[in-house]
């Protein structure tokens, strides 16, 4: 597997970026970092003056996004952001895109802009740590802004993104795998036949859960994308980061990632959380079934997302061992081991 010679990303210079940033009427002081993001290219930047209008102030900090070229359209770029908008409209703690005059936007602003081929956002830098998941009250405060994000989520579908499903991560993951130079020879059929076992008891689960509400969800709830803030500082407590897996799912979805460790610790972080949840919304019990269905769908998008964005440079430097038969043998002992999983009895709470 070898990447394409080129990248769109590769033309993302930082003279791109401060470009951009002044399309926008934003001025930075020349200060510039990349920060962590392998799907997009996301830095942070210092301003120079302040952006009245935003209520930006000079040395303040903003985070710069630009969308991987190709992924969403701008119509389910705008709805993740509206999503955003809507969520800070409920007081809820999702750092959402700010409003900006530039030379795609009308003179009211958008949140979605667009500069040498690249659509970027742009919103401010908000600090803090990852979330202690081992404190029953953390979990607890969790659960209760997640079941603020669901009932605004509840409130109506997306009409542009995708759902998350057996067909888009299993299925639509499974051909582009199977289409694509990416299963050595040696792993391919054993690769398959674990493929469509795992596929055939998530599909009779899902079957046996029967009709769910389907909802917006955040969609990409990892610890990584919360960040916490101390109790006694300003904005304590939790804030919800990277909606740009926002889609259209049951609410499990954004609580089983937020679990680890062996099942008694399982159960234990799902009770503190669904205490939380279900002050402010009920979680239908029938969801609880899914949380290994959902992950084995997880794994085997990884794949393919990893399949995906092989052209892009910094996939085979971070990524090495992709499409290696050691690779794949992990893969096939993985999907084995959910397999079983699924069929065990399931979380309760």
């Amino acid at each position: 597997m070898s990447p394409a010679s080129s990248h769109p990303y590769e033309r993302l210079t930082p003279d791109v970026v401060l470009d951009a940033m002044a399309d926008v009427g934003l001025w930075g002081d020349g200060r510039l970092t990349a920060l962590s993001s392998y799907e997009n290219r996301v830095y942070q930047a210092c301003l120079e003056t302040a952006q009245p209008e935003t209520g930006l102030t000079a040395n303040d900090r903003v985070v710069l996004k630009f969308y991987r070229p190709g992924r969403w359209s701008d119509a389910q770029i705008l709805e993740e952001q509206e999503f955003a908008a809507q969520l800070v409209a409920a007081e809820v703690p999702v750092v959402a895109a700010l409003r900006l005059p530039g030379q795609s936007a009308p003179a009211a602003g958008s949140t979605l802009h667009h500069h040498a081929g690249f659509a970027f956002s742009v919103s401010p830098w908000r600090g803090g740590r990852r979330p202690e998941l081992e404190d029953t009250q953390v979990l607890q405060w969790i659960g209760r802004f997640l079941a603020r994000i669901h009932n605004v989520g509840g409130l109506r579908p997306f009409a542009h993104r995708p759902a998350l499903d057996l067909q888009t991560f299993g299925t639509d993951s499974q051909r582009l795998l199977a289409q694509g130079d990416h299963l050595p020879l040696d792993m391919a059929s054993r690769w398959q036949s674990a493929y469509t076992e795992a596929m055939q008891v998530a599909q009779g689960i899902w079957q046996e859960v029967g009709a769910l509400q389907s909802l917006r969800l955040h969609g990409d709830c990892h610890p990584g994308n919360i960040l916490w803030t101390p109790e006694g500082s300003p904005g304590a407590g939790p804030h919800f980061v990277d909606l740009d897996d926002a889609r259209m799912g049951p609410a499990v979805q954004d609580l089983w990632m937020l679990l680890s460790g062996e099942r008694a610790q399982q159960l234990q972080q799902l009770g503190a959380l669904v205490d939380g949840y279900e002050e402010l919304r009920e979680l239908d019990r029938r969801e609880l079934r899914l949380i290994e269905v959902l992950r084995t769908l997880r794994l085997i998008h990884y794949s393919a997302w990893l399949a995906q964005r092989w052209s892009d440079p910094i996939f085979p430097i971070n990524f090495p061992w992709f499409g290696s038969s050691d690779y794949w043998k992990g893969q096939v002992d993985m999907l084995i081991e959910q397999t079983e999983a699924m069929q065990a009895p399931p979380l309760v709470a």
